[in-house]
């Protein structure tokens, strides 16, 4: 009766405490974000990998997705005609849901895994131990370039996926569907507001730093040689998309009643 408490005591308490040190790397993250000097070259360099390499799985998600939902919603709705308001509901759904979700699991899970495994790397290799050693914050010199490329390639991304994902939407409606260009994209635009919008760009933010965030904090806190880097790696993937998927519950609720 004893040892099942003292286990739920022990996991409870190592699952507090990794929060904590979340909550820590997100907070001096922030600050070594805003504060002087910016790095700007790491910035770029950091832009380039998270958003330039990620073009091509960004596009192809948001494409297919966008001519998917058209399908299925012309498709199972028939009676309904559904069909008619396609731009609309492929519009509505990936500006708001799907675009910022995808792309953050799809991208977010890329990212995050390559921060855990270079910053592990460095972790297991002792070069982080080194660099502060010399008195240089690991944070300032490691997470913020990173932080701030996802910060801004993510929405980037995000933007770039919903109208890939819209345009995905129009092939299907003009070849499978029969309808003109023109209907649809004037559906299109009358449906989305700015509040669509802000609220999809708004969700890409918070997934982007949460992505950063749980990336660099199971780097730094690698241990055990490659298999740990690999463990890491592993738990950067699955935590992320879980942090994406529960957090995007409480972003659209807060979102709806801002806009």
């Amino acid at each position: 009766m004893v040892a099942p408490i003292v286990s739920g005591h022990r996991v409870l308490t190592r699952w507090l405490t990794e929060v904590g040190r979340l909550s820590a790397l997100a907070k001096s993250g922030f600050v070594a974000l805003v504060r002087r000097p910016y790095a700007l070259r790491a910035w770029v360099r950091e832009m380039e990998y998270i958003g330039v390499r990620s073009l091509g799985v960004a596009a192809i998600t948001a494409v297919f997705t966008g001519m998917v939902l058209a399908l299925q919603t012309a498709y199972s709705l028939p009676s309904l005609g559904v069909k008619y308001y396609i731009g609309t509901v492929v519009s509505k759904t990936l500006v708001r849901e799907l675009g910022p979700v995808l792309t953050a699991l799809i991208v977010g899970g890329r990212i995050g895994a390559g921060m855990t495994a270079e910053l592990g790397t460095m972790k297991v290799t002792e070069q982080i131990d080194a660099m502060r050693s010399m008195a240089a914050d690991p944070v300032k010199k490691l997470v913020a370039p990173k932080l701030a490329a996802t910060l801004i390639m993510l929405p980037a991304l995000t933007i770039l996926g919903d109208g890939l994902g819209v345009a995905g939407g129009l092939v299907i409606a003009v070849y499978q569907l029969n309808l003109t260009p023109g209907f649809y994209i004037n559906d299109v635009l009358g449906s989305l507001t700015i509040g669509d919008i802000c609220s999809g760009i708004g969700k890409s933010v918070f997934f982007a730093y949460f992505i950063a965030i749980i990336g660099c904090h199971n780097g730094l806190t690698a241990r055990g040689g490659a298999d740990g880097v690999g463990r890491a790696t592993t738990n950067t993937v699955v935590m992320a998309a879980i942090m994406v998927l529960v957090s995007d519950f409480f972003l659209t609720k807060l979102f709806y009643v801002l806009f």
